[in-house]
């Protein structure tokens, strides 16, 4: 593994071991269209050419003072293209979430000093339009499809000289493990976006000491790419996709995700909790639309799966019982997904158990793991042999790394994949990382002596008036298991009692009360309702039981919308943004508080 020093240096690999296999995959028009890496790397040559031609320029490496190229866009071969170009040519890539707001746009793009940025489509580029006479530092703005009055990003990809050829060499020879290569703004769950600076050394050695985890793949294994590429996970896991020859395939959204895993069929693919519930409520208004035979049939399977413990056999005769499900029901389950996947990666969030247990049973193991983008991101995962998981933490902690407590219990990190600091922000940087040691702002324990379980945000505790802390996050994941449930927000800061803020399975609540012969006209109704409230009451009080009285919820409100990042409440990796949810919820917290 010793020539992976830089990114680059993955592509070019497979480039040598797989030139003939499509590395790359898109669909357009219809039809699958991929790229070997041999043709990635011709048009990353060419454009990094053209990025000297535009006076772009690596300076002397000084974070500030390196020229900074911007990605905005879906999941494709451009979107790799052009980042691969940025680091060729020593450059310092700046990836954006498409789903942000305009402001944050502008915040990103003026604090990086961005001078030429690249736009998926029209929508984008509309919006960019918009605060471009606010950023005068950027000079280019191109677009990866057509636009009518837009720059089409081809434009930049002629035939390069003899010349341009040797200084394109000359800089991505240059290029040192060191060296600044991109800047991830984070989400802002707390605040304004602040720039991790990530150098290839931290990701390269993020890719190969995570790589063991990975032994159930090889190169003829495929990835559905869905998480965006400036999530910091997808980023990282496409080199280590492309280290063991894995060919990758790019949903071509959200919303196609179900058709292009039939398509595609397969491996692995990474997403994030909130995703999986999703997946898993509609195996379950699948199964409510059963009847006789078939629906028993379901239900004994959902029993037999929320009985499955990876760490304790349960004997022969669930065995067989298990087989028996495997053939009658999960094997359904994992054909809707393309009927190969062997593992689901996920991160970002807390993974219910549930969760956890029902698709392990049906055989696609879930890998969960913790990290964030300082750490490159990868701190630990689950393994996908028995032996390396336990359900209910984030694994084992990947190799060539040191992890310990604070006082607190804050998971303190040091390793080569630790983040060079935040842009421009060098007190922040200080206060992050001490003795050399970075603090991930989570705290958390190690089970049986290895897994690390992560049981709060540190700035997410609260203390109620009585002096008592609560950590939101282990009732949250806890009560979301609830099938009428689909989101919860605990709160409850210097108050006498836990409350929360509850957004119902409004469908199921709809389909349990028509069984009864009620039914409601719309969500308002439903959320207002005496025999919804009484409802919801009860599953609360099920979940209450597991916890000590101060952190039991005492009180609630329902809410008719769902949270979603196009609302504002969820960042692009789904977190919860809790500022934002308390100030637009305030009169309903208020009503679970005053009396």
């Amino acid at each position: 593994m010793e020539q992976y020093k830089r990114l680059f240096d993955f592509v070019d690999s497979y480039a040598t071991r797989f030139a003939s296999v499509k590395m790359l995959n898109a669909k357009i028009e219809d039809a699958w269209q991929g790229y070997t890496a041999v043709e990635i790397s011709k048009q990353s040559v060419q454009l990094a050419a053209a990025f000297t031609r535009l006076g772009l320029s690596c300076n002397d490496n000084n974070p500030e003072r390196k020229d900074k190229i911007a990605i905005i866009g879906n999941n494709r071969p451009e979107w790799v293209i052009t980042d691969l170009a940025a680091q060729i040519s020593g450059l310092v890539s700046v990836p954006l979430y498409p789903t942000i707001t305009l402001e944050e746009w502008k915040y990103i793009l003026k604090d990086a000093n961005v001078k030429c940025l690249f736009v998926s489509d029209a929508a984008m580029y509309k919006k960019i339009l918009q605060i471009v006479d606010d950023l005068p530092e950027l000079k280019n703005v191109y677009t990866y499809n057509d636009v009518e009055g837009a720059t089409h990003w081809s434009t930049l990809l002629q035939q390069t000289t003899d010349a341009e050829l040797a200084a394109v060499q000359k800089t991505k020879d240059a290029a040192l493990p060191e060296h600044l290569f991109t800047i991830i703004y984070t989400s802002g769950t707390t605040g304004a976006p602040k720039g991790v600076m990530l150098s290839h050394e931290n990701l390269t050695s993020n890719v190969l000491n995570s790589m063991p985890f990975f032994h159930f793949c090889d190169d003829n294994s495929r990835a559905l790419s869905f998480l965006p590429l400036n999530h910091i996970f997808e980023r990282m896991v496409t080199y280590l996709y492309l280290c063991k020859g894995i060919q990758i395939f790019y949903a071509q959204g959200m919303e196609t995700i179900g058709d292009d895993l039939r398509d595609v069929k397969p491996t692995l693919f990474t997403t994030v909790p909130r995703l999986l519930e999703k997946v898993y409520e509609k195996i379950e208004a699948k199964g409510a639309s059963l009847t006789g035979v078939k629906k028993k049939l379901f239900n004994w399977a959902i029993r037999l799966g929320e009985q499955y413990d990876v760490r304790h056999k349960n004997g022969f005769l669930y065995n067989v019982q298990l087989k028996i499900a495997d053939k009658l029901i999960y094997s359904k389950w994992r054909e809707a997904v393309g009927g190969n996947v062997k593992a689901i990666v996920t991160g970002s969030a807390a993974c219910q158990v549930k969760l956890l247990k029902m698709f392990t049973a049906a055989n696609m193991i879930v890998m969960e793991g913790f990290g964030l983008s300082e750490t490159s991101p990868v701190v630990s995962v689950n393994s996908y042999e028995e032996a390396g998981r336990k359900f209910g933490t984030t694994g084992c902690s990947i190799g060539n790394q040191l992890i310990k407590f604070a006082e607190d219990g804050e998971i303190l990190c040091q390793g080569k994949h630790i983040m060079m600091g935040y842009y421009k922000l060098p007190d922040q940087t200080a206060e992050a990382i001490k003795d050399g040691w970075f603090h991930t702002g989570d705290i958390g324990v190690l089970e049986d002596g290895k897994y690390l379980k992560i049981t709060d945000r540190k700035k997410e505790l609260f203390k109620l008036s009585a002096g008592k802390y609560i950590a939101p996050q282990l009732i949250e994941n806890k009560v979301k298991e609830s099938s009428l449930i689909e989101q919860i927000m605990v709160l409850g800061s210097n108050e006498k009692f836990v409350g929360a803020l509850i957004v119902p399975n409004i469908q199921a609540l709809k389909e349990h009360f028509s069984t009864l012969g009620k039914e409601f006209s719309d969500k308002i109704q439903v959320v207002q309702d005496a025999d919804v409230l009484k409802l919801i009451r009860t599953e609360l009080n099920k979940y209450n039981k597991l916890f000590n009285d101060h952190e039991q919820v005492k009180r609630f409100q329902l809410l008719p919308e769902e949270w979603t990042i196009d609302t504002g409440e969820l960042t692009p990796t789904m977190k919860l943004k809790r500022k934002v949810v308390m100030e637009k919820y305030k009169d309903a917290i208020n009503k679970i508080f005053i009396n």
